[in-house]
């Protein structure tokens, strides 16, 4: 595979700069066609170098980087969206699956980053970024969308069809309402960080779960939860306290 073509965009020239020399310096698998301040000039440039992909500011002037997105027809290309900060879009971004970095930009996350757009190259943009629009536009619930990349492509789920995730060494079981079940190559950790929010809980290290799900809790030592999936999960003893006090 050769270089990826990458176009950056952000308003503040010190970000843009930063950003690009640490491509040039420690990613040697981009090659720059441009790196551009102003919105109108970069969908510009977008249309007529078609980009590999984009690295993309969230806060600018006038037109942020989601408002920028939509004027653009062929969304054919990777984004990696970069931010100032730990705020609201995060999340929608990580239940979207889309890559971010938040500034300053540390080079080790700029390569992990670089690293996993060689390994996984994603053919449905459009339709990511109709759940990113969905997770922004909405109040946060459970019938916001989560993307997750599997061994046939990106699939879409409602997360309130989620009864539970289970870890399995660096992969994970997800159970769904319909008791089908998907195993993805993603650590429940990270499972964890998105989906917390919307009323999951780290019950055990190995499980995840829907609390909206939960038939009855069985007493003992950490005690167990009997799922409406009919599931019988243990409880970890050092999580119990937390898990009661959130159920109660």
């Amino acid at each position: 595979m050769g270089k990826l073509k990458a176009i950056l965009v952000d308003d503040e020239l010190p970000s843009l700069q930063n950003l690009e020399q640490k491509l040039i310096e420690f990613c040697p698998d981009i090659s720059i066609i441009a790196a551009i301040q102003k919105p109108e000039d970069a969908i510009l440039a977008i249309e007529q170098n078609h980009p590999d992909v984009l690295f993309l500011d969230i806060e600018m002037p006038r037109m942020n980087g989601f408002k920028m997105l939509e004027k653009i027809n062929e969304k054919d290309f990777e984004i990696v969206f970069t931010t100032a900060y730990n705020h609201y879009a995060i999340d929608a971004l990580r239940i979207s699956a889309f890559d971010y970095l938040v500034k300053p930009i540390a080079v080790k996350e700029l390569q992990n980053s670089v690293n996993r757009l060689l390994e996984t190259r994603s053919k449905q943009i459009p339709e990511k970024l109709e759940v990113l629009r969905q997770n922004l536009s909405d109040s946060r619930t459970q019938n916001d969308k989560i993307t997750i990349s599997t061994s046939e492509g990106v699939e879409f789920f409602e997360i309130n069809q989620i009864i539970r995730i289970e870890s399995s060494s660096n992969y994970s079981k997800i159970y769904f309402k319909d008791y089908k079940s998907i195993v993805v190559t993603k650590l429940l950790k990270d499972f964890e960080e998105i989906l917390v929010p919307y009323r999951f809980y780290r019950i055990h290290n190995s499980h995840l779960i829907n609390l909206s799900y939960i038939k009855r809790y069985i007493r003992g030592d950490g005690g167990q939860v009997l799922l409406q999936n009919n599931d019988i999960i243990d409880v970890s003893r050092r999580k119990k306290e937390e898990f009661l006090r959130l159920i109660s």
